[in-house]
Order: structure tokens, then C-alpha cells, then sequence
């Protein structure tokens, strides 16, 4: 089904366009296939050298970077929602974001290897965000142990709040099992609602490519949001590369060592290349309208953001310390996100085209998320 648009402007339920798998330079590193990379004819590279993500993300085809919605529900699941969960996946990396009851089944159905995990993200330890911990982890003990390629795991940093560790320990050791998961706990210090802890900043630096931070929010426990960035880095023109008469393995030489010797003099970078804006993602789960929150949400591309009640409710959004889906639309356009995908929903709606109409009075580009949905991360900004 392709992506559809409602009288008020919104993107609607359904999975976007599959695009096809992109070529590189073998001697330029690619940071992530989107529209603009691709059909400006212009060739990418890092602002740091790294390992080459696989043509297409991490399955052939699809877009390097994007969203799946593997769940939805705020509190308890329902018929048609799954508690919330969200892998994100992004060039090479596979990072999923609080894992609710039923977690791995969801991952099954949308085709998520819980064995190609490279970080687990956890906000708060409200059972919603984290009671899919434990089949996780086990789950990822298990496929390390049956591998049988005799090759050591990697390390799967675990991400949570730091106020919150005992119950992580808890969920790690819930059952009996052999652990070989690998999990490595990184605990962030959150603070309270009331005395929040200072910006962490970087978490985690998963590749040259994906930069971890966070920033605490206010819920009624300790609680983190998360946001994934880009580094930016310079694109290479290729009039300008003619220019300088700059052409086949040449180009190559010339990005790996910053510079080229050539008959008319050195050529630098920097004089054959422009500027290429960084791609995010920030996932900002339950909150009342905070600092942190406006913080992860400033200029990103791709908004995940809770909007566990309709502004009707707004009485009961305060008292809970939640969202409504205009102040979740009002942070995004007041933060300048591009794209804003709506979660985390409360069980006393049954019509997602309410969330849809409300936030479109505030923001122009809105995804009211279901479960099993894909959004890929909107096309790189211009320079």
C-alpha cells in the first residue's frame, strides 16, 4: 500500500515505497541512501572514515534509515496494539527503543533480528517500556549461542536510567538461563521531575555514523529521551572535482589522505567538496512538556513523540505527566523537527484519525503510527 494523505494534510497508516538498492565508490564510505544522495550525482563521504553500511541498510532494498513501529499501546496492550517498542535502523546499526511486553514476537513479524541489535535503549521502567527486556535479552544469548561460527558476540550496550538499575537487574535475571547475550549496562543519570540531572550529551557512539545522547524528561519516575545524529560531513562535487582535474582512483586518494599532489598544484577537500548536513532521529516517550524534550527535538528530521491523550483530556495529561497530541505537534514545530510520528497512545481512543486532525493544527507533516508501520527518516537537508 503506498503512503496515502487525508483531507488535513496528514500521512496516513500504510508502508512507504520501497526504494531500490543504491551503488557507491567502493573508496568513498557512504553514511546513508536517501533521495538527495542519490540523484544529485554527487558521491558522499563522513566527516570521520569508517566501515561501509550494506547497499540498501541492513536489508536489500530498503531505505538505511527508518523506523519500525513494533507496538503502540501506552499502559496495557489492546486488541490492536501492542505494548510500545521501536527499532530504528540506521546504515549499519540496529537500535531498539523500549521494549514493551511482546517485544520479540513483534520483531518476528517485522522482520527484526534481535541478533543484529547493536544497542537497547530504555527510557523509564514503567512495565510498558521495559517488560520485553528479558525475552530479549535471552533471545540474544540464545542466537549467540547457536551461531556456531565460532566468532566472539558483540557487546550489546543496554542504555537506561541510572535511578532505574536495580530494575534492570531484575528484568536481566527475571528466569533461569544460560547468558550469553553480551548485554552491557550503561547506566545515564536522569534526576527527578523535580531536580532533573544535567544533559548527559553522548551515550553511545555506535560507528561513525549513529551518536547516541540523551537528555532527561519529566515523567513521574526518572526518565531519559534519546537522540540519534549524523555527524555532519562534506559531499564531493563533481564540477569541481573536473575543475581540478581531479578523476578516477584519484578520487579515492584524495579522500582517504585529505589532499592530492597533481600537475597544477595540491588539491584539498575542502576545495572540491560542500557541505552535507547530518541526518537525526530523537525519540521523546513520556513526558510532560519539558526542556529535555525541546532539546532532542531541535532541528531533527525524524520525531518519534508520545501523545498518550487528545488535548480534551488535557487535565489528565498534566496529572500523569504526559502528552497531548497538540503539545506534541507544538514541540515539533516550535523545535523545528521535520517530520513528527505520534505513539504511544491511550486505550479510551479507538480512532487515530482524531490524533491525526488535532496535531495537523500545528504541524504539517504528522504520522499517526500502528503497529508494524515503517517511516523512513526524511530526505537529507540541503546544504
Amino acid at each position: 500500500m503506498t503512503e496515502r494523505r487525508s483531507a488535513v494534510g496528514v500521512r496516513r497508516c500504510g508502508r512507504p515505497l520501497r526504494r531500490s538498492a543504491s551503488y557507491e565508490c567502493p573508496s568513498v564510505h557512504r553514511t546513508g541512501p536517501d533521495e538527495a544522495d542519490r540523484t544529485d550525482g554527487q558521491v558522499v563521504f563522513p566527516a570521520r572514515r569508517g566501515r561501509s553500511a550494506p547497499p540498501g541498510g541492513l536489508t536489500g532494498g530498503m531505505s538505511g534509515r527508518q523506523l519500525i513501529v513494533l507496538g503502540t499501546a501506552s499502559q496495557a496492550p489492546t486488541r490492536h496494539r501492542h505494548h510500545n517498542s521501536y527499532a530504528v535502523r540506521w546504515d549499519d546499526q540496529l537500535v531498539l527503543f523500549d521494549p514493551g511486553e511482546g517485544t520479540q514476537r513483534q520483531a518476528i513479524l517485522a522482520g527484526i533480528a534481535i541478533a543484529r541489535l547493536t544497542a537497547v535503549c530504555i527510557t523509564h521502567f514503567h512495565g510498558d517500556h521495559c517488560l520485553g527486556l528479558p525475552g530479549v535479552i535471552q533471545r540474544r544469548a540464545l542466537d549467540n549461542r547457536s551461531s556456531g561460527d565460532g566468532r566472539e558476540p558483540e557487546p550489546l550496550p543496554v542504555i537506561f536510567p541510572a535511578e532505574g538499575e536495580v530494575y534492570f537487574d531484575r528484568l536481566r535475571t527475571a528466569t533461569i538461563f544460560h547468558d550469553t547475550s553480551r548485554a552491557v549496562p550503561r547506566p545515564v543519570p536522569a534526576g527527578t521531575p523535580e531536580r532533573p540531572a544535567a544533559p548527559p550529551g553522548v551515550v553511545a557512539e555506535l560507528g561513525p555514523s549513529a551518536r547516541i545522547s540523551a537528555a532527561p524528561l519529566s515523567h513521574r519516575v526518572p526518565t531519559l529521551g534519546y537522540r540519534i545524529d549524523e555527524p555532519d560531513g562534506r559531499r564531493l562535487d563533481p564540477a569541481l572535482l573536473a575543475r581540478c582535474g581531479v578523476a578516477g582512483p584519484d578520487v579515492g586518494r584524495l579522500v582517504a589522505q585529505g589532499w592530492l599532489d597533481t600537475p597544477t598544484g595540491r588539491v584539498t577537500v575542502d576545495e572540491v567538496s560542500r557541505p552535507r548536513p547530518g541526518q537525526s532521529l530523537a525519540v521523546v516517550m513520556d513526558t510532560a512538556p519539558c526542556e529535555g524534550a525541546e532539546e532532542l527535538a531541535r532541528g531533527v528530521d525524524l520525531l518519534v513523540c508520545e501523545s498518550t491523550f487528545l488535548h480534551r483530556d488535557l487535565e489528565l495529561a498534566q496529572r500523569f505527566r504526559h502528552m497531548t497530541a497538540l503539545q506534541a505537534a507544538t514541540l515539533a514545530s516550535r523545535a523545528g523537527a521535520r517530520r513528527l510520528v505520534l505513539t504511544h497512545f491511550s486505550a479510551r481512543y479507538d480512532d487515530p484519525e482524531l490524533f491525526a486532525r488535532e496535531a495537523a493544527t500545528a504541524h504539517s507533516d504528522v504520522v499517526v503510527a500502528h503497529d508494524l508501520l515503517t517511516v523512513d527518516v526524511p530526505p537529507r537537508r540541503s546544504s
